[in-house]
């Protein structure tokens, strides 16, 4: 979406989606972007040609292991999607990418109901207090039950989870409308009166956590996406920020020349190009819009955007900047710890005294070490360890 696209747009929201692995996660993002128009051709995992799957690695496991970024509009409303990993291993990952998220859709495969994981990304998304729509995937396939899975839902996360398309779409239901009234007095006192469900109350409640809309559908042949989105753009409030600058930093990466990228989310104010962050006392060289494997050059980003920025070097995931506080820590806790150790060589003291010989392969090293250093202080997953030092000359 480019900057005069953003300016036509009324609302803005940062939204994730979340699964277990395997639910059809990176396939309903591919059909949410291929529906609204951004991209042309929409790609499958199978197929290794998926939008959002941006590494060799991911196209030839079929798997998301780094959070993506992707921009799309759809009507008076712009989402900034963030497709994250829904295997356990890279939950670290995953649960990085909350800090930022305004709501959250929770995919669920319609085949293989509520698992494990599903539990506990919802456990997450309470503790982080983001709103939830939840979209049943895979219902062409044989076997699935819309009423069983909808009954699962309520069963595993509470009897606030409600079936929309009942209420606001072409299936609607006396009884799934009941079901929403009852979630709130005041909206079950006009419902009472006028037969009415305000979706301005039903947004709100939405957005307090106190209902949690459900989709049924099938990403892969876009079945029901459209209704997911609809239901977005209408029952979804944007965030109000404060005009003092505040930035909240969730991911740390690097593009394909080398260059270290901060992603954050502006939580107040604005930021420029040039700009000097007062908590790292270095500039801003460039702002990037990612979408996909590409980005778009901007000049300022406003609050409530997502973007990557080049020449802070300290930046660590989970950092508040100017006005925003400091992340707790993750809650999730890593099934495996992993240690790297260097060769012996790569850190011998005649090479760490000398900086001007720092050429060639020599750069390498220091790059990797660099790595493994911000690895460390993102996930603490990776550890550095200290090698012992030589002043043996460099393997020929």
């Amino acid at each position: 979406m480019s900057s005069k696209e953003s300016e036509k747009v009324k609302k803005h929201i940062c939204l994730g989606i979340l699964a277990h692995v395997d639910a059809g996660k990176t396939t309903l993002s591919e059909s949410m972007l291929y529906i609204s128009g951004s991209i042309r051709k929409m790609g499958r995992v199978d197929h290794k040609d998926a939008f959002l799957d941006t590494y060799d690695l991911e196209r030839s496991r079929g798997i998301t292991i780094f959070s993506k970024q992707a921009v799309l509009s759809w009507k008076d409303m712009g989402i900034t999607l963030l497709d994250t990993p829904g295997h356990v291993d890279f939950s670290a990952e995953m649960e990085r990418t909350l800090q930022v998220l305004d709501y959250a859709v929770l995919v669920i495969s319609g085949a293989d109901g509520v698992q494990g994981h599903t539990e506990t990304l919802w456990r997450l998304l309470g503790q982080y207090k983001i709103p939830v729509f939840l979209f049943v995937n895979k219902m062409d396939q044989a076997g699935t039950d819309r009423e069983r899975v909808l009954a699962e839902l309520k069963k595993r996360f509470g009897d606030h989870c409600i079936d929309f398309e009942k209420v606001f779409g072409s299936e609607s239901s006396e009884e799934a409308a009941e079901q929403l009234a009852m979630c709130d007095e005041g909206l079950l006192e006009q419902y009472l009166e006028n037969g009415e469900l305000p979706r301005e109350q039903v947004a709100d409640l939405i957005s307090q956590r106190r209902v949690f809309p459900c989709y049924f559908g099938s990403a892969l042949h876009t079945e029901g996406v459209e209704e997911l989105l609809d239901a977005l753009e209408s029952l979804t409030e944007e965030r109000q920020y404060p005009t003092k600058f505040g930035a909240k930093v969730y991911k740390i990466g690097r593009d394909e020349q080398g260059n270290r990228l901060t992603y954050l989310k502006v939580t107040g104010g604005s930021i420029k190009v040039r700009e000097i962050i007062t908590d790292t006392e270095e500039k801003i060289n460039q702002i990037r819009r990612y979408s996909g494997a590409k980005y778009e050059m901007l000049s300022e980003v406003h609050a409530g955007e997502v973007c990557a920025v080049t020449g802070l070097s300290d930046t660590y995931p989970g950092q508040g900047l100017g006005a925003e506080s400091e992340s707790d820590m993750p809650i999730l806790e890593p099934v495996l710890n992993y240690r790297i150790e260097l060769p012996p060589d790569y850190l011998s003291a005649d090479y760490r005294l000398n900086p001007q010989r720092k050429s060639g392969r020599w750069k390498n090293v220091c790059a990797t070490r660099s790595k493994i250093v911000t690895k460390s202080k993102s996930s603490n997953i990776l550890t550095p360890t200290t090698a012992k030092t030589t002043s043996r000359p460099w393997p020929k």
